[in-house]
Parts: structure tokens; sequence; C-alpha cells
């Protein structure tokens, strides 16, 4: 496996109508080399255009209410959480699971992932409220691999730099030897998306070997090993921004979990693009 070397580039927070491909263009700048591999962030990319739910604006059905009632506080809290490994911490969160604002999200990931992601602790399907303010949550992209190949052609045609672009999600690829299996719909080909918390369980519980999900690769051709060791470095340089979780986030602003705003995430340094050659 060669060695990579890595620049994470730090931006403004993309808010929603953000020109992203623009925002790109000024800060790869002449950073760039042929042959380098632009390495984006799906969140940021999805919530600069508007991808967005507010689940202040849903109703919970009786099945959600039942997930974050006794699913999420007491079979991952006492039962799978234990099984994968979870710390003290998230452990007590999911005990201590928000009933009325988790079953409105988890209204949200039955809605648009469906049961068996719903079932899953936090990211159900690729849906994260990470990095986001008040009771917004981001869904995945559907059309990742247009994008990324517009965002490629934009950096050829105004910076005249024939570069690789991925976009990567934190959601965890799970590998053992040439297998890699992810809870997430929407991988790359070679990645196996199936089983929701399953293969999330499935994963933790046997220790395998855990990386960032690349969704999108245009450009030069490489193996799926190769594309999952460029993703997780890249999400590595890139940081958690204000939290790896919404409890996370709301802890460093020191506010209620729907209380995070859009000025106290802009506050926060955020690395959406990670040059990687």
């Amino acid at each position: 496996m060669p060695r990579y070397k890595f620049l994470a580039i730090p931006t403004k927070y993309w808010k929603p109508g953000e020109n992203y491909l623009e925002e790109i263009i000024k800060r790869v700048g002449e950073r760039l080399s042929d042959g380098d591999f632009v390495v984006i962030s799906e969140k940021a990319v999805s919530t600069a255009l508007g991808n967005l739910v507010d689940e202040n604006s849903l109703k919970p059905s009786l099945s959600a209410r039942l997930i974050a009632k006794y699913w999420m506080r007491i079979i991952w809290g006492y039962l799978l959480g234990f099984l994968c490994n979870f710390g003290e911490e998230l452990l007590r969160h999911m005990r201590e699971y928000p009933l009325e604002m988790g079953s409105r999200h988890k209204q949200v990931a039955l809605q648009y992932a469906g049961l068996l992601q719903s079932l899953n602790f936090g990211s159900e399907g690729g849906i994260d409220g990470s990095n986001l303010p008040y009771a917004y949550v981001c869904l995945p992209l559907k059309n990742a691999c247009e994008i990324a190949r517009k965002i490629r052609e934009e950096i050829l045609l105004k910076l005249g730099k024939n570069v690789s672009v991925m976009i990567v999600d934190t959601d965890r690829t799970f590998s053992f030897r040439n297998f890699h299996f992810t809870p997430r719909p929407n991988s790359i080909r070679g990645i196996y998306s199936f089983g929701g918390f399953i293969a999330y369980v499935v994963g933790r519980l046997f220790k395998l070997k855990a990386r960032a999900t690349p969704i999108a690769v245009v450009g030069e051709r490489i193996s799926v090993e190769e594309s999952l060791e460029i993703a997780d470095l890249a999400n590595r340089a890139r940081g958690s921004g204000a939290g790896r979780n919404v409890w996370e986030m709301a802890k460093k602003f020191g506010v209620g979990l729907t209380d995070v705003t859009w000025e106290m995430l802009e506050t926060v340094k955020h690395k959406p693009i990670v040059v990687v050659r």
C-alpha cells in the first residue's frame, strides 16, 4: 500500500445554499497537482444542497416511540451497546435516550431509511444530526457520483488540474480480509451494503477493521482497499468539527441537544476538503 500525504483544508461552515463548487475551487487553488485525490465530506455537500429534515416538523408514530423507549434504552443500552464495546458515556446516552426528540428522529429514520436502519444506534442509513443546528438532520446524497464528476470537471475547467474526486461519509465500513461491508446504503462498488444495524453489530462485535466509507470515486481507477485507505486517512485528517455526535456537539457548546445554532457552528473550524497525494 503506497504512503499518502494529505492536506486538510479549512473552510467556512457550509450552510444550505452555499455554492460548494465555488468554495472548493477557491480553497484548493494552487495547492493541487495532477493525480491528486480531492476528498470531500458527504455531510458538507448534502448540507450545502439543503438536503435536510427538521425533525420538529414530524409527528412520531407508535413504532418510532417504541424504538426510542424500549429498543434504544434497553436493547442498545444494556445488550447491543455492551456487545459493540461502547464506552460508559455512550452507554449512558443510550440508557437515557431522549424519548420525544428520539422518537421524532426514529420517525425520520423509518421514513427515509427503513426499519433495519432505524434500529441502529445512530447515523441510521446515513442520516446524521452532528454538526447541524436545532433539530435538523442531514440525509445522504442520492447522486454522489454525479456530484463528484461535476466537482472533477469544474477543477479541470477552472484550475487545469486532472485530479480524482472522492466523496466520503464517516459511517464505518468493516473489512474481513477482502470482504468489505457497511450498514449504510449507497457505497462504492465492492463494498456491500446490507443488514442495517445487524451489519454494524457484527462488525463491532468481532472487532473488524473499521474505516470511513467512500460513497463515490471519480477519476483514477483504484482498488476498494485503496479507496478505503484514502477515505479513512482523509476522515482522520478532517476531524469531527463540533463533535462526533449530537451529545458531543451539545456538550461542546454547553446547550441542550436541539439548542445549537448556526452561529455556534460557524465558530468551529470545519475541514470538508482534504487533498491526498
